[in-house]
């Protein structure tokens, strides 16, 4: 999720540093730490009051020192070591001295004085710090008026909380005590075995030893947290003793975590069943966090998420409750892949992230096969092949040439793709022959590290391939870019066959080099007289061919059968015509790979607006809500990208309110007794989609009078947000902010300090960001840089407001104005973002030759704003080369 960058050299810190530090002769680490000092455990003590700014800690660490020398290299970032001890093998102890060496990069030194044979030392730290303001390492939020404490590791963040070996490959036991105010609650991952008093007000509480972990799973949590009791988690065949659940949350919001707990026990079950594999580590505590960066963390037994996934009831909106059965998942098959087994180094962050992603979908089809994760690998996939098709997208296996590689390497390539290409290596050798390597990899390198090479070796060895297979998954790990798969039918001595050929998928404009050759397990669909058959091939060379035993004649073909592959394919005319006549005999992820194709083959230059809107047509009226949406998302980016005269517009308008409105109507705008929650998915999709990117008046009207509704003030003062469909509440607010103005922007700014709910705080929040007029805009983005707007919601004010060049334009001038700002409040974890925050969405030359101006100067004020400015510039560049080849008319045919 986040940092390194470690660029000075030694001569500059002996002018900086002193004297004696000019006597060494080697420099500041630049990426790893040196191997001849590796640490064997820890001791961490804290002191911490979330009421004051800072804390104080001492932390002990076992080293073996591998080679003669006067210092070692660790990690430390914003602390003031105030003395360092030094106790050799034999006991002796000596004052060492801490230097920050690179206080950017959080790159410290510890010298002895002297020079020291290898042998295992103890080095003592007693230091104090700030309780970080942006969300990582140990920080402080406030919820309700209360001051609370809590950490956020990775990636790289434990140095802000103490001095130690922040990677993944250092894996050792800690034993943390922490000393608090004694009325304050006190989490961490392990049990709590021992309290005891410590002077005057506070009291000291200590915690068992962990297993092994890297610095980046330490977890622990301080302040009047609810702690509430789930379910104890049953034995089964894999874990002997019940395993104590408990969930945390903000004080007054505890009687809020039942519904996750009660959900919880599947997980682990069927983690613990696909995996052969009992869950190791002791107890499980769901701690809902005020303010939190990330999404969620797999810190083993203390596992942290956003509040508004925990914190639910039967109000809650829809997409919130499969959110936290999702997530939730995904966490908890992180302590398996991730806790257990943890990545050597980040270039194979997707060992952690892909598995969890990948593993949370087999567990979600198993315990709740309604919520169809199966469609969710498959838009997941797709959405990541959005930046895959990008010169500058980085591969599964990235290469770590600083801290913004290690920050920027949480996203969708690692994640989506990563579980895309995961899952259809497993279609390719079958799942119980994927599930039989997986249980070998996990026992191999239990409470270790491990490698690419170790997970592919223990795949391949369970299904008896060779080096074929390992070169073929390989070749998706560690070169970048989507496979396009070209077919074309012929009939050949009496036999129908398929010609293949592959090379990389490049968009209209790209520059790329499209000769690029992957290992593609290539699986298609074809007809039969009496239904369809499924034929699979290695295509590892520019060229191919398959032979469709049995298919009819004529035949039709279905180039991604199940949509399984990491790929997209083409198909000449009269395959594309074929496979339009049998879309709806298509499986349901068929048919997304199936609207992926015609998206592609828009963005390639193959197909025009005209044949788009035909081609999708046929999906808008599926019974299944992924698939029937769809088309929506593609004919929004036409309308808001594409589509330049009003005539254009009033046409995809027309468009969509012909294939969707009714459909809408049918659900109404309410929530109903008893109905599904795809049922509220779907209209919230629909809602939102036709109020604000179609802009159907009928839709609006509906919207409009909830927002005006929610927007009036109860007795207590408190807007009456609950007059509005819970699924709709953002988008009710939206409508009503924009028809209505500063009345309604003022009474939102207003109300969101006074409400601490987190959904009706996201609702309060997509509402302002729907602001369209200029003034009432740049009042809502200086909002976000208030207190009552948290860290970690900021974002989602400041990506408002952006789909015309005006309301862009409008955006730049206030980012650029108040860009130190934004800096100050996240930019340290969130320099990735920057760009596409100041410029996403744009589509000219003149948008993109400004951000390039703009951040060329500023490239190193946070690391990964290097990437993220490649990658905001090129999409600009290929959505202005998309809308330059528009004939004008044929959104009109």
């Amino acid at each position: 999720m986040r940092r390194l960058a470690r660029p000075l050299l030694l001569t500059a810190l002996a002018a900086c540093c002193g004297a004696a530090f000019a006597a060494t002769a080697d420099q500041v680490p630049q990426g790893r730490l040196p191997g001849w000092a590796v640490p064997q455990s820890y001791q961490l003590a804290f002191k911490v009051d979330p009421a004051q700014q800072d804390f104080s800690g001492t932390t002990t660490i076992r080293v073996k020192l591998g080679q003669a020398s006067d210092h070692l290299w660790l990690d430390g970032a914003s602390l003031t070591v105030s003395k360092v001890t030094v106790t050799d093998a034999a006991g002796n102890a000596h004052a060492g001295k801490y230097v920050a060496a690179d206080p950017k990069a959080g790159v410290a030194r510890v010298d002895f004085g002297s020079t020291l044979k290898p042998q295992n030392l103890t080095v003592k730290f007693e230091y104090t710090a700030p309780l970080n303001q942006q969300l990582q390492g140990l920080y402080k939020v406030t919820a309700k008026g209360q001051p609370y404490a809590m950490t956020q590791m990775e990636p790289i963040s434990a140095r802000f909380a103490f001095p130690g070996f922040d990677e993944p490959g250092f894996k050792t036991p800690f034993d943390i005590s922490i000393t608090v105010p004694e009325h304050e609650n006190v989490v961490a991952n392990t049990r709590q075995v021992k309290e005891q008093p410590a002077g005057k007000g506070w009291k000291t509480v200590t915690f068992a030893q962990t297993l092994p972990l890297p610095t980046y799973l330490v977890a622990f949590a301080v302040g009047p947290w609810d702690i509430v009791d789930g379910p104890d988690i049953s034995p089964d065949a894999y874990r002997a003793e019940p395993l104590k659940l408990r969930g945390i949350a903000a004080k007054g919001e505890g009687h809020r975590m039942q519904h996750v707990l009660s959900e919880t026990p599947s997980i682990i079950h069927a983690l613990e069943n696909y995996y052969g594999f009992g869950y190791p580590f002791g107890k499980l505590d769901l701690l809902a966090a005020p303010d939190f960066e990330a999404g969620a963390m797999e810190n083993p037994g203390l596992v942290t998420f956003r509040d508004w996934l925990l914190l639910l009831d039967k109000d809650s909106p829809a997409r919130n409750v499969r959110g936290s059965f999702n997530v939730n998942a995904h966490e908890l098959a992180h302590q398996w892949t991730g806790d257990t087994v943890t990545t050597e180094w980040w270039n194979d962050i997707w060992l952690n992230e892909a598995f969890a992603t990948w593993m949370q979908q087999k567990v979600t089809m198993q315990v709740h096969p309604e919520y169809r994760a199966d469609l969710d690998r498959v838009r997941g996939a797709q959405g990541a092949m959005s930046n895959d098709s990008l010169t500058s997208a980085r591969s599964i296996r990235q290469p770590i040439t600083g801290n913004g590689d290690i920050m920027t390497a949480f996203d969708g390539i690692t994640y989506q793709k990563g579980a895309s290409v995961i899952g259809m290596f497993e279609n390719y050798v079958g799942e119980k022959t994927y599930q039989k390597g997986m249980r070998a990899y996990i026992q191999k390198q239990k409470f270790g590290n491990a490698t690419a090479d170790d997970l592919v070796s223990a795949i391949a060895a369970a299904a008896g391939k060779g080096d074929a297979f390992k070169h073929a998954f390989k070749s998706f790990l560690d070169q970048s870019g989507v496979p396009y798969v070209a077919t074309r039918l012929e009939q050949k001595d009496g036999k129908t066959v398929l010609q293949l050929s592959q090379s990389r998928y490049l968009p209209v404009g790209s520059s790329g080099d499209p000769q690029r050759i992957w290992g593609v397990p290539v699986c298609v669909r074809y007809g039969t007289s009496s239904g369809s058959k499924i034929a699979c091939e290695m295509l590892d060379k520019t060229s191919g061919s398959m032979v469709l035993h049995g298919a009819s004649n004529p035949t039709w073909v279905m180039p991604n059968a199940n949509a399984s592959g990491y790929y997209r394919f083409s198909l000449d005319k009269a395959g594309l015509d074929s496979l339009i006549k049998q879309v709806g005999k298509l499986g349901d992820a068929e048919q997304l790979a199936y609207a992926d194709a015609i998206n592609a083959s828009f963005r390639r230059g193959d197909l025009d607006a005209g044949q788009v809107l035909a081609a999708l047509q046929p999906l808008t009226g599926s019974k299944i809500r992924e698939v029937a949406l769809a088309p929506l998302g593609m004919v929004g980016g036409l309308y808001q990208r594409i589509a330049v005269t009003d005539a254009q517009r009033a046409h995809l308008a027309a468009w969509a309110k012909a294939a969707y409105l009714p459909r809408l109507e049918q659900l109404d705008y309410q929530r109903k007794a008893g109905e599904s929650e795809d049922a509220a998915l779907m209209r919230s999709s629909l809602a939102s989609s036709l109020a604000f990117d179609f802009k159907l008046p009928e839709v609006r009207a509906a919207l409009l009078k909830q927002g005006e509704a929610a927007l009036k003030p109860k007795a207590d003062g408190h807007l009456d947000l609950a007059a509005a469909d819970p699924d709709l509440l953002g988008d009710a607010l939206g409508v009503a902010a924009q028809e209505h103005g500063k009345s309604a922007v003022d009474a939102l700014i207003a109300e969101l300090p006074k409400t601490s709910d987190p959904a009706l705080r996201n609702g309060i929040l997509g509402g302002l960001a729907s602001v369209e007029d200029p003034a009432l805009a740049e009042q809502v983005r200086d909002f976000a840089l208030t207190k009552p707007v948290k860290v970690g919601e900021m974002a989602m004010l400041l990506r408002g407001g952006r789909d015309t060049l005006a309301q862009r334009d409008a955006m730049w001038s206030w980012f650029t104005a108040h860009y130190a700002q934004i800096l100050e409040r996240t930019g340290s974890f969130s320099g990735g973002r920057l760009p596409s925050m100041a410029a996403g969405g744009g589509c000219s030359g003149a948008e993109y030759d400004r951000l390039q101006a703009f951040f060329k100067t500023h490239e190193k004020d946070a690391a990964g704003i290097g990437r993220g400015l490649a990658q905001t510039g090129e999409s600009i560049q290929l959505c202005s080369a998309l809308k330059a080849k528009q004939d004008p008319a044929a959104i009109l045919r």
